[in-house]
């Protein structure tokens, strides 16, 4: 069984003429270089032992899957790169496959920027083998069938390309869908971008977001203020469950090892996945 996988053209062209876009392109919130700075991805970041000795965590809320997405209402999870779905909402979208509820998932990019300079990992065999990861992956979550609507845009590029973003998002959004999608201060730019196009889209769609952590765990510390605690929330798992999503993790097999070819070591090093395979999943409503 194979996930049923669309594709828009690359990029994906604004619904409307440049200029005319009844909405208007996005406006971020000012940051300051010092607040920017402070997101910085490099080294390995905040270890795991750190986070779980984190009383922050153990204090969450713990919430079930239909305080998240109620039942009648489909998930549609949106992601920068293919792994970012599974590594801040495996856990929730296998919940979802159990119960048999409604999900679309929305990979932004190929994800064909993870390896500059690799010889093996070229961008285009990272074009054609991380969406066959993803569907790898998915069906290790109980996904086989999922359908999958890839959005085509460019890797590494998403700031540029946030009103292209926006229009390719409500051509699938309808009201009510619960949006999930990556943080809109997580630390890559990519995945800031994404989650600031998800948030407009949800608006004008009227739709709900969520936002997951995935970098943040990285180069944020335990208690930090610059993190939402007071709308953070913690999605439990099952046993089985956070099986499904280890393994389904470890089927990202060109960013979980060493590519011989270049001096970078995994793009998904044992440090970060630790920080996203717990017993839970966090979110930010």
């Amino acid at each position: 069984m194979a996930a049923v996988m669309e594709r828009i053209g690359t990029p994906v062209a604004p619904l409307f003429p440049l200029g005319s876009d009844p909405m208007g392109p996005i406006t971020l919130p000012p940051e300051t270089d010092e607040h920017r700075a402070g997101r910085v991805i490099r080294g390995r970041g905040t270890s795991e032992a750190s986070w779980r000795a984190c009383s922050h965590l153990g204090t969450l809320p713990a919430v079930t899957l239909e305080a998240l997405v109620p039942a009648g209402r489909r998930a549609v999870v949106v992601s920068p790169h293919p792994d970012d779905e599974v590594l801040g909402a495996g856990g929730l979208m296998a919940q979802l496959a159990q119960a048999g509820r409604e999900l679309l998932i929305m990979p932004v990019t190929d994800g064909t920027a993870s390896h500059p300079g690799s010889s093996r990992w070229t961008p285009d065999r990272l074009a054609q083998e991380r969406p066959l990861e993803t569907v790898r992956a998915l069906a290790l979550l109980g996904l086989s069938r999922i359908r999958l609507h890839r959005l085509g845009l460019h890797d590494g590029q998403l700031t540029a390309q946030q009103d292209q973003m926006v229009s390719a998002l409500l051509t699938q959004l309808r009201p009510g869908d619960v949006v999930i999608t990556t943080w809109r201060e997580d630390g890559h730019p990519d995945h800031e971008a994404t989650g600031h196009a998800c948030a407009a889209a949800a608006e004008q769609a009227g739709a709900q977001l969520i936002e997951m952590p995935v970098w943040a765990w990285h180069w944020a510390r335990p208690g930090d203020p610059r993190l939402p605690w007071s709308r953070a929330c913690r999605l439990p798992l099952s046993p089985d469950v956070e099986q499904r999503k280890r393994l389904a993790a470890a089927a990202f097999t060109s960013q979980t090892r060493p590519d011989p070819t270049s001096r970078a070591g995994c793009v998904l090093p044992p440090s970060a996945l630790a920080r996203v395979l717990r017993p839970y999943e966090v979110f930010f409503r």
